[in-house]
């Protein structure tokens, strides 16, 4: 299919991640990297995948759920799933003219960006949303989420004292 595209003209674009918890960030990011071509094709990185990168509570939304969410932001023209740690594999058979990543990647070791500049295709990064991410999230829910705990132990305990 992408050979058709190809045919007709079309610049395909590929990036990937986790996109665990969708946010700002992540929104910007996909916005910038399908400006890049005509065809957005987003790796996401399987539940196991994801366990091996982030961690044993991590992802906090299934593969499912994360490909159907991405499928209904508007730059997203497809989405892949792919088992691997790294989209090294997939990228070598997706060929795409322009490889995207997060600005916290430096060029050089961005995965797939050999494969991608071999056949004349370009390696972007784009700049990153401050405070913007999934990590910071969860932690800003866990935080809240004690503080709300602690909050009402202490009008428990108050309360159990003026009677």
């Amino acid at each position: 299919m992408l050979d058709m595209l190809r045919a007709t003209g079309k610049k395909i674009v590929f990036t990937n991640g986790c996109f665990d918890l969708i946010h700002t960030g992540h929104t910007r990011y996909l916005r910038k990297a399908k400006s890049f071509g005509d065809i957005l094709i987003v790796g996401v990185n399987s539940d196991t995948s994801v366990r091996a990168l982030k961690g044993d509570k991590r992802p906090v939304n299934s593969e499912t759920d994360r490909m159907e969410v991405l499928a209904c932001l508007e730059p997203v023209d497809f989405i892949i799933l792919f088992q691997e740690l790294d989209p090294g594999r997939l990228i070598s058979e997706l060929q795409p003219d322009v490889l995207v990543k997060g600005g916290d990647w430096p060029i050089e070791k961005i995965i797939g960006r050999d494969t991608v500049e071999a056949r004349g295709g370009k390696v972007v990064t784009v700049g990153y949303v401050e405070g913007s991410s999934t990590t910071g999230m969860i932690e800003k829910i866990l935080t809240t989420n004690d503080s709300c705990a602690k909050g009402t132990q202490e009008k428990a305990i108050t309360r159990k004292k003026k009677k």
